[in-house]
């Protein structure tokens, strides 16, 4: 566990811009640089924090009160906290909540995790808006702007970078769990009537229940497993799990992806959904400020529904470069950016968006159902 800062020790983040904010330090002492992108969903806070996604970056709460439902062992997304740091209007140190374990210091503490409040948080939102997700460091030792900003010009930003081998998992494993309930938390059970293989580019364990609430055997394999070794354990299907990063940095990745197409059924979510569109001939960018949030209208082409959904990602796929055999079948309603994709030959469709989000909008979980049936019509039993 890190060191925990005392409340109300002074702290200093600075933007590549030079745009300062002074604030209180909560958390972890320290200093730490990454981008700073802000998230607009009212709750969630802890599954923000352990989110692989956020992996490289700071995330600035836009709801003004954070931590007064404190943490629980229960609602973690993954094994550790993966962001740089978290930036609050407002922190609650006297949590209150039946499941509440401690106060959300504690946790973001024992991970690293530097936490900043006391800043005009709706100023530095509108700033990001109009300037873009921008580069910064946060300290609790180093005050000095000048110093700040020469540690600052080292950081080589996200363009390019390759956060995924930091976040997955260096050995594959077989998951057990299914949905939490009151009373019996999350139950786990063996049966697998179709096997899923998924792979690991900073899955969310809300992702791996989903599948198994679907009636999928589920075993999760390191980013860097070849397609072949995908092959030898004769899954049903594959999924590609989301994460953090640049998806045109993962050529590898991609590559291997690509010798997967049309062998097996396939769905993809964020990053995989990225991965997936470069794996057919696809070209990714980097979005302004992104999409992070649990409010974000999508349409689904085929049925012309809006979705409310969860979003956390920071590039997207360029419709312009998808060729004719990829169909978009749903589309961002704030941008007009691609949110989904199908092939029309192959059985394999990818999303941008989060439909196991928790807490969040369930409007999309229906799409694990759905890679079950194309699981099912394309299976020879």
């Amino acid at each position: 566990m890190a060191e925990m800062i005392r409340r109300g020790s002074k702290a200093v983040l600075l933007l590549k811009d030079g745009t300062i904010f002074t604030g209180r330090a909560f958390g972890a002492a320290g200093e730490v640089m990454g981008e700073v992108v802000f998230n607009t969903s009212l709750s969630g806070y802890q599954e923000v924090l352990s989110d692989p996604s956020y992996c490289g970056q700071m995330v600035l709460m836009t709801y003004p009160h954070i931590g007064n439902y404190g943490f629980n062992d229960e609602d973690v997304e993954s094994r550790r906290c993966f962001l740089s740091a978290l930036l609050v209007k407002e922190y609650c140190d006297y949590p209150s909540n039946w499941r509440s374990r401690g106060e959300l210091a504690e946790f973001m503490a024992r991970d690293g995790v530097i936490g900043l409040e006391g800043i005009d948080t709706r100023a530095l939102t509108r700033h990001i808006r109009e300037a873009g997700a921008l580069p910064g460091i946060i300290s609790t030792v180093d005050f000095d702007p000048r110093s700040l900003a020469a540690k600052l010009r080292q950081w080589p930003g996200m363009e390019g970078a390759n956060l995924v081998d930091g976040v997955t998992v260096a050995k594959g494993y077989e998951w057990r769990q299914k949905s939490w309930s009151i009373g019996h938390g999350y139950p786990e059970d063996d049966l697998a009537e179709r096997r899923v293989v998924v792979y690991d580019f900073g899955i969310k364990y809300n992702i791996l229940r989903l599948l198994k609430e679907v009636g999928c055997g589920v075993t999760v394999v390191p980013a860097g497993t070849c397609a072949q070794a995908v092959l030898a354990l004769k899954p049903d299907g594959l999924f590609l799990a989301n994460g953090p990063g640049d998806p045109a940095a993962l050529g590898g990745i991609v590559n291997e992806i690509k010798g997967l197409v049309g062998r097996l059924p396939i769905c993809g979510i964020c990053l995989g959904h990225q991965i997936l569109g470069q794996a057919l001939g696809g070209k990714t960018y980097k979005l302004k400020f992104g999409h992070h949030g649990s409010n974000h209208p999508v349409m689904d082409l085929t049925t012309r529904k809006v979705e409310i959904t969860s979003q956390n990602h920071g590039f997207c796929v360029d419709i312009d470069s998808l060729g004719d055999e990829v169909e978009v079948t749903h589309i961002n309603l704030n941008d007009q950016t691609v949110e989904g994709l199908r092939h029309r030959r192959h059985p394999l469709f990818s999303f941008q968006y989060h439909p196991e989000s928790s807490p969040g909008p369930h409007d999309s979980a229906y799409l694990f159902k759905r890679f079950r049936r194309l699981i099912d019509e394309n299976c020879e039993n």
